[in-house]
């Protein structure tokens, strides 16, 4: 292939490539498989390097930069970056109405949802992504670029001629789930995890180095024309030619034709606040016509035609009243805040997390300072900072504790690593955490075996380690305060029926690290049984298909422990189920299922059971190697993605029929 021809095939790759990006990445509408994608990219790769001087900062091939920046440059926005104006009621949005109406008349407005993210401003000229940039000061901003570009929903190069020379608006953030995946990742392997969504966008957009910026689950919504060569009359117009043009674009906008059906809007927004999947902190109303814009104007501060209504605030300020030490099922200690009883977003909060004693010094977090509280979705309640200004020189820092506050050994911690650990696996805290572990919900599913139970069967030093639950008899059970004898045979019983559990069970329960139920249903599907899974080698283990290598590797340790393979040894000797026979052809054999909504006549565990009996494996979160996705009343954003990925989504009742 000579020079022109590369060219020629470049180009067409290039294309190709950034239509499938769109499709995957904006519309959730994928139509090629990863393979055939990686080859496309490959293919661009190769090329590129063979004719390097055909590599233009628009290929696909240029999202993530080779070296880290020294520093960002200033930059000056084509037209400021206005905040806009609060407001806290209804009475106050027909107030904004009203002061519009002194100027303009037929006023229509467009209601978005109000992403809590970081700003962002990205200019095109002739069609082509040249810089990206923060809000900063509103009239200049930090130039991140290099990182806006590994967020493969923003396009390097815009469709058609819609929009050609352009500066746009956007919101980028970081998705609720793709958080919670990152924070539980960063745990496991003792890394710095993120306070909250906001604070994960932001700061990962002020990394010098884009190869850590391309590693983290930033998305981004564009919401705005500010600067263009092109006749647009309206912002519904706008919006329109952001998305021809490439651009993701929150689907929840609306035209409105007055100030009431505005406010109805924002109240359904609020409704679908919790069901989203990316946090929102309040509604955008925005008057529709562009030239309504100019006569409307500005103020120094904010746009007079536009105006942002807040939700119920998700914040709130109170006292921490002390900083209480919990010693975790791998003997991680980590700090948490006692907090003076306050609501946050419609519920009590007295107790939040403070992740470790790296964050807490970095906050600068003492005990009798004010905090702000923060509580996303179903996330933990955290502490977010300390109000400095409100000291008054009494508060007192919380310094790493030497000894483990449950047993009195030296705590430890290992080099390169945030976790401080308490090394007694005998200890109590310990056990108690992997006893209420191995006996939950999605592990052996004991019953009636709660907290409280727990520590008393401690006390009475009835348990040693998990496997004398096994042990126990009904009168031992009778000898704890608050069991009566019905109680105690429930209890009992359900430690009894726990001992069938299938095999992926016990090895979730097991609380290896790294390996959650996912992973267990894999292992279990690989391996008939423990002893066979305990002969595995880490190499074995790594052809697993979807078990990483840390997985794999955490595995290999457990069983090479002999107090581990004692506590097997122990289970099988009380008649713990530890192997399975495998039944060939089985109807759902490998087919992965993903549940979203309630159900009716069964619960979770228990269809969860079912797929698992016929071969089946249960993910939490949907891709497009899911199989089934099955909806019951009110599903949430499963279903939506489920929906654009044209995923084989079935109801209850066909679920029943399937596993019948």
């Amino acid at each position: 292939m000579n020079k022109n021809e590369a060219k020629k095939e470049i180009k067409k790759l290039r294309e190709q490539i950034n239509y499938h990006n769109y499709k995957y990445y904006v519309e959730n509408n994928p139509v090629v498989s990863d393979y055939e994608y990686d080859k496309l990219l490959k293919k661009l790769e190769k090329l590129e390097l063979e004719y390097p001087d055909l590599i233009t900062p628009d290929s696909p091939t240029q999202r993530v930069g080779e070296e880290p920046l020294e520093g960002f440059k200033t930059v000056e926005h084509k037209v400021p970056m206005l905040s806009l104006a609060n407001t806290y009621n209804y009475d106050e949005l027909r107030d904004f109405d009203d002061r519009v109406k002194k100027y303009v008349l037929d006023v229509e407005y467009v209601v978005e949802p109000k992403i809590d993210g970081a700003g962002v401003a990205l200019l095109y000229e002739n069609g082509v992504l040249v810089r990206g940039a923060t809000r900063g000061d509103g009239v200049r901003g930090d130039d991140i670029t290099q990182n806006l570009k590994t967020i493969h929903s923003i396009p390097l190069r815009l469709y058609g001629d819609v929009l050609k020379n352009v500066e746009v608006r956007g919101e980028v953030y970081m998705s609720l789930s793709g958080f919670k995946k990152y924070n539980r990742k960063q745990s496991e392997k003792e890394g710095i995890v993120f306070a909250n969504p906001r604070n994960a966008a932001a700061g990962s957009l002020r990394q010098l180095d884009s190869r850590i910026v391309a590693k983290r689950p930033l998305d981004n919504f564009i919401y705005f024309v500010s600067y263009n060569d092109k006749d647009l009359k309206t912002h519904e117009n706008a919006l329109d030619a952001l998305k021809k043009a490439g651009f993701r674009t929150n689907p929840l906008a609306k035209k409105v034709k007055d100030i009431e059906e505005a406010i109805n809007y924002c109240k359904k927004l609020e409704d679908l606040r919790e069901s989203l999947d990316y946090e929102v902190d309040g509604a955008v109303i925005k008057v529709n016509s562009l030239a309504q814009h100019k006569i409307l104007g500005r103020t120094s501060k904010n746009p007079r035609w536009a105006i942002s209504y807040k939700f119920t605030a998700k914040q709130s300020t109170t006292r921490l009243n002390d900083i209480a030490i919990q010693v975790g099922r791998t003997g991680t200690l980590t700090p948490v805040a006692i907090l003076e009883p306050v609501e946050v977003g419609g519920v009590t909060v007295s107790r939040a997390t403070l992740h470790n004693f790296d964050e807490l010094k970095r906050k600068d977090i003492r005990i009798g300072d004010t905090v702000l509280i923060e509580r996303s979705g179903d996330v933990i309640p955290q502490v977010v900072k300390s109000i400095k200004e409100k000291r008054k020189g009494v508060e007192k820092r919380k310094i790493i504790p030497k000894k483990c506050p449950v047993c009195g050994t030296e705590v430890v911690r290992a080099e390169g690593e945030v976790a401080v650990r308490c090394p007694n696996k005998n200890c109590s805290a310990r056990l108690k955490w992997r006893i209420r572990y191995f006996a939950s919900r999605d592990a052996m599913d004991i019953d009636h075996l709660g907290e409280s139970t727990i520590d008393k069967l401690l006390e009475e030093g009835l348990v040693d380690n998990i496997a004398d639950l096994y042990f126990l008899k009904k009168e031992d059970i009778l000898k704890l305060g608050g069991f009566k004898e019905k109680s105690a045979q429930n209890l009992f019983d359900s430690i009894e029926k726990s001992k069938k559990q299938d095999l992926s069970r016990l090895i979730y329960s097991l609380g290896i690290r790294h390996v959650g139920k996912y992973a267990a249903q894999l292992l279990a599907a690989k391996y008939n049984s423990i002893d066979e899974l305990a002969k595995a080698s880490s190499e074995e283990l790594k052809e697993v298909y979807g078990l990483g290598e840390k997985s794999a590797d955490a595995i290999a340790t457990f069983f090479a422990t002999d107090e581990n393979i004692q506590l097997i040894d122990k289970l099988k000797e009380i008649g713990v189920k530890t192997k399975e026979e495998r039944k060939k052809d089985l109807p759902l054999q490998g087919k992965k299922f993903v549940f979203t909504g309630g159900l009716v006549s069964l619960t979770r565990p228990e269809a969860s059971d079912l797929v698992k009996q016929m071969g089946g494996i249960v993910a939490s979160s949907v891709g497009k190697d899911i199989d089934y996705v099955v909806v019951g009343e009110s599903p949430g954003s499963k279903y939506e993605k489920a929906k654009k990925l044209n995923l084989n989504i079935i109801s209850e009742d066909e679920f029943k029929k399937l596993v019948s």
